[in-house]
């Protein structure tokens, strides 16, 4: 085994390694890491405003994505069929014709049903929480836990989510 010591030893250069194990910050499914998205110090150029005014847009580019979201909100009401949602004070869970969302305070992960290779449900012998987990091709699963008022709600969820795996999950 080699040693280097010394102001001679530099680090090997090549491209960044990403994952867990070498950005705290990246997890699969959730966020990308830093190294793919721009510098934390990098502010909108004089431009970008520029443009984002020629669109004709009132509102700032921040809130932009929030109108998104609130459209999308909207749409498995329009459109019917089965959905099941499950919350607690930390912890979400949506499943329904567009796929499975997850939610933990801030973080969230969204999962289309061609993403998913299964779907895991799981009550707890003691105490009152419901565990689905998210598993997807590349082995990797995404657990969440919703904490139940009362385990008579453990038989409704379990039912609820049936109905939407049966609906819009096609096992190959």
């Amino acid at each position: 085994m080699e040693q280097r010591i010394g102001s001679n030893s530099q680090p090997l250069k090549g491209e960044p390694v990403t994952g867990a194990g070498f950005d705290p910050a990246f997890i699969p499914g959730l966020t990308g890491s830093a190294a793919q998205g721009e510098p934390e110090d990098a502010k909108p150029t004089a431009e970008a405003a520029d443009s984002a005014e020629a669109e004709g847009s009132s509102a700032p580019a921040e809130s932009v994505p929030e109108a998104d979201a609130a459209d999308s909100e909207e749409e498995p009401a329009e459109e019917g069929g089965p959905a099941f949602e499950a919350a607690d004070r930390r912890a979400r869970i949506v499943a329904d014709r567009r796929g499975v969302r997850l939610a933990l305070d801030a973080e969230e992960c969204e999962f289309t049903w061609p993403e998913i290779a299964a779907v895991e449900t799981e009550t707890a012998r003691f105490g009152k929480r419901f565990t689905v987990t998210v598993h997807t091709p590349d082995r990797r699963w995404y657990p969440i836990e919703i904490e139940a008022a009362s385990r008579s709600q453990f038989a409704e969820w379990d039912a609820g989510m049936d109905k939407v795996l049966d609906a819009y999950f096609e096992s190959e």
